[in-house]
């Protein structure tokens, strides 16, 4: 029998292999779909008390998502 998770934002039951995992230090967070996913992060970066921290966190993530996207966007450039 395949283990089972309930999501921890609707309460929905789903197998092993489908949702979305997230393990933050002990804490594993459970979600069926990437729709809850997002109402939690979404909740939980709006009750944070130090917004400075996740403005930080956000700009540098930003950065690096924009440097991989230019190297992959280069990589197709070359290509043709």
């Amino acid at each position: 029998m395949t283990e089972k998770y309930t999501c921890i934002t609707c309460g929905r039951k789903f197998p092993k292999g489908q949702g979305v995992i997230v393990e933050v230090g002990k804490t594993i967070l459970t979600f069926h779909s990437t729709r809850c996913a997002t109402k939690f992060f979404k909740l939980l970066i709006e009750r944070v008390e130090n917004k400075d921290i996740i403005e930080r966190a956000a700009r540098q993530l930003i950065r690096e998502l924009n440097e991989q996207r230019m190297k992959i966007e280069e990589v197709k450039r070359k290509k043709i």
